[in-house]
């Protein structure tokens, strides 16, 4: 995995063989990074990084300035390696262990951009279920997005408060923003 852009651009992170992930591929990521800095400056931005894995998308905003990012995963491997990658890097990225359903419907925190990145072969219900916790739970602030991360074969459109999608190959990011 690459740091595409910012203070780290260039750099190659080896993530162990072991962790159960999938890292966004380097083409997808640029295209949603193009995106977002279209409408957010960076380091204003508050964003949390769900289902994290290696941390690919959390070292992509701090490498671009963003200084507040909260990344949860459940898989204790996952986040042993992005707190060892984050002190390497000198990263301003908290940490948290939690399942990410449980996690959601406990937490009170704002954020800017919630960016979601589960399973793709996630059953169509837990993939329901993240818009619906999102915006139960007023987790975004004024202006915010949740981007959910899938494959092509799973469809998000039917589900309140979508607004858009970007299909990249295989990929898909779905936007969800407050009606």
């Amino acid at each position: 995995m690459r740091i595409i852009s910012g203070k780290h651009k260039g750099r190659n992170l080896i993530a162990p063989k072991k962790l159960p992930v999938r890292p966004t591929k380097d083409m997808a990521k640029e295209s949603l990074f193009n995106i977002l800095h279209n409408s957010y400056y960076f380091p204003d931005l508050k964003v949390l990084d769900l289902f994290a894995g290696t941390g690919n998308i959390s070292y992509e905003f701090s490498s671009r300035g963003v200084e507040d990012i909260l990344a949860i995963d459940a898989h204790a491997g996952c986040i042993d390696f992005i707190e060892k990658t984050v002190d390497m890097l000198e990263m301003n990225i908290r940490t948290f262990k939690s399942d990410v359903f449980a996690f959601l419907q406990r937490n009170t925190e704002q954020f800017d951009i919630i960016f979601c990145d589960p399973f793709y072969d996630m059953d169509l219900a837990d993939f329901e279920k993240i818009p619906q916790l999102v915006f139960e739970n007023n987790l975004l602030l004024e202006g915010g997005v949740l981007i959910i991360e899938h494959s092509k074969r799973t469809s998000l459109d039917h589900l309140p408060n979508y607004s858009n999608s970007r299909k990249y190959g295989g990929s898909v990011f779905s936007f969800f923003k407050e009606q």
